[in-house]
C-alpha cells in the first residue's frame, strides 16, 4: 500500500517543507541564544529533523496494521506508544552517529556537546512527535476510508442503475415483437401481399433497432426515424386509417436519448388509439428544443366512449422508469387524456456526443 505522501508527486515537497519550522525551533533550542553555537546547532537540527520526518512516515503503516474499529483501544494505545518509543530511540542513535561525524570538523566541534546536553528532551520530543504523526495518520486513514466507501457506494449505484436500464430496455423487444407478429398474423388471411410486405419492413426495422439498441444513447433524430419506420409497418395493416403527422424541429435532432424510448408510446398510440376507431386517425410526433432540454410528444385520437384513466400499461410505465433511472428528476413524463385525444410528452435534458 503506497503512502499518501508518495501517492502524488507534489505532496512530498510540501511534507518536507512542513518540517522546516520544527527544524528551526530545534536549532534555537540547541543553541540557547549563543551565536557561537548557532552553526553546530543548525548542522545538527536540520538533518536530524528531516530524517525524523521520514521515520514518522512509518506511522501510516502502523495505523494500517491496527485500524480503528477493528482493534481494541488498549492495543491501539500500546501499539502507538511502543512504535513511538522505538522510533525515537532509533532517531537518537542516528543523532549520535551524526554528531560524532560532525565533531571531526573544528567548526562543529560542539555538536556532540549540544546534542548530549538535550538528549532526554530530544528523546521525549521524538516520542510525542511520533504520537502526533500517528494521530494524523489515523485521521487521514479515516478520511480515505470514508472516500473509498463513498466511491464503492457510487459504483454500486451506477451498476444497479445500469442493470435496471438493461432490464427495462430488454422489456421493449419482446413486447414489440409480440405486437408486430400479431399484426402480421392478422394480415395473412385477408392480405397475404401486405403480410409479406410487412415482414420485409419488420426485418429492416429489426436490423436498425438492433444496431441502435446496442448503444447506450442515440440521437433523437434516429429514435424518431425508428418510430416512423414502425408506423410505416403498421400502415400496411391499417392503410389509410393510419395517418402520421411528424413535426420535428431540426435543432432537436442531435439530442442523445435512450434507444427505443418512443417505441412503447407509438405502439400504444396504434393499439389503444387508431386500432379502436373505425375511421382511424392521425398520430402526431412532435420534437422541439426547449431551454436546456427537448420536448418529445406522441399524440393519438381515442374513442370518445371509452373509459378514461385506463392508459397505465407496461409500455408507458417502462418509459417512466427508464427516464427516471437515466436522468432522475431532470426528466419527466406528462400525460394528458381527453375524451377524444391522448397525449404523452417527454422532457429530456439536452446532451450531445
Amino acid at each position: 500500500m503506497i503512502h499518501p505522501v508518495f501517492a502524488r508527486s507534489r505532496r512530498l515537497p510540501l511534507y518536507v517543507a512542513a518540517w522546516l519550522p520544527p527544524a528551526s525551533l530545534l536549532a534555537t533550542v540547541l543553541a540557547r541564544g549563543s551565536l557561537a553555537d548557532a552553526a553546530p546547532a543548525v548542522a545538527v537540527a536540520y538533518p536530524l529533523t528531516l530524517v525524523y520526518a521520514f521515520i514518522c512516515l512509518s506511522a501510516w503503516y502502523v495505523c494500517r496494521r491496527a485500524p480503528l474499529g477493528r482493534s481494541t483501544l488498549l492495543w491501539v494505545v500500546l501499539n502507538a506508544l511502543g512504535t513511538a518509543t522505538v522510533s525515537s530511540g532509533l532517531w537518537m542513535a542516528l543523532g549520535r552517529a551524526w554528531v560524532a561525524t560532525l565533531g571531526q570538523a573544528p567548526a562543529f566541534a560542539r555538536a556532540a556537546a549540544l546534542f548530549g546536553r538535550d538528549t532526554a528532551l530530544l528523546f521525549t520530543t521524538g516520542i510525542l512527535v511520533y504520537l502526533l504523526a500517528t494521530a494524523v495518520s489515523y485521521l487521514v486513514g479515516v478520511f480515505e476510508d470514508a472516500r473509498a466507501a463513498e466511491r464503492r457506494a457510487l459504483e454500486l449505484q451506477v451498476l444497479a442503475r445500469e442493470a435496471e436500464l438493461k432490464a427495462l430496455r430488454a422489456q421493449v423487444d419482446p413486447h414489440f415483437l409480440f405486437n408486430s407478429l400479431h399484426s402480421i398474423s392478422a394480415l395473412t388471411g385477408s392480405d397475404p401481399a401486405g403480410a409479406r410486405r410487412m415482414c420485409v419492413l419488420l426485418g429492416e426495422f429489426l436490423r436498425s433497432s438492433m444496431r441502435l439498441g446496442s448503444q447506450a444513447r442515440i440521437p433523437l433524430a434516429d429514435e424518431l426515424a425508428l418510430a416512423q419506420r414502425f408506423l410505416e409497418i403498421e400502415h400496411v395493416r391499417f392503410g389509410d386509417r393510419l395517418v402520421v403527422d411528424a413535426r420535428v424541429a431540426d435543432d432537436a435532432g442531435p439530442c442523445l436519448v435512450p434507444p427505443l424510448l418512443l417505441q412503447p408510446l407509438v405502439e400504444n398510440a396504434v393499439k389503444h388509439g387508431v386500432a379502436n376507431m373505425l375511421e382511424g386517425g392521425t398520430i402526431r410526433l412532435e420534437a422541439r428544443r426547449d431551454g436546456i432540454g427537448v420536448r418529445v410528444a406522441v399524440e393519438n385520437p381515442c374513442d370518445p366512449e371509452r373509459r378514461l384513466g385506463r392508459r397505465t400499461g407496461v409500455g408507458l410505465e417502462n418509459v417512466r422508469k427508464r427516464l427516471a433511472a437515466q436522468y432522475g428528476l431532470q426528466a419527466s413524463v406528462s400525460v394528458t387524456e381527453r375524451p377524444d385525444n391522448f397525449r404523452v410528452e417527454l422532457t429530456i435534458p439536452w446532451a450531445t456526443g
